[in-house]
């Protein structure tokens, strides 16, 4: 019975997944696609490594550390991209 409901779960994932890239490769053709605004990966990564410190000392240590990494992550991503703040206000 599991199992049914893991491949019913991933079957879902894929569609919305292959949705998605149809509507990206779409608006890609038709130029609407938009820089994006690496002040909130910033933002994010500022917000994302408290609830991973939180959650390494709660919850779980693994999880604690994916959230902490993909914090880190975001704010290097912001911070690299600095020079593109002030386009996307």
């Amino acid at each position: 019975m599991n199992e049914w409901i893991l491949i019913s779960a991933l079957i879902i994932i894929a569609a919305l997944v292959v949705i998605k890239l149809l509507v990206v490769f779409k608006k890609k053709k038709e130029g609407k696609i938009r820089e994006p605004n690496y002040k909130v990966f910033y933002i994010l990564g500022i917000i994302w490594i408290p609830i991973g410190i939180f959650f390494m000392v709660s919850i779980k240590p693994i999880l604690g550390i994916a959230f902490m990494g993909m914090g880190v992550a975001y704010m290097i991503i912001g911070l690299a991209n600095r020079d593109k703040w002030e386009k996307n206000d």
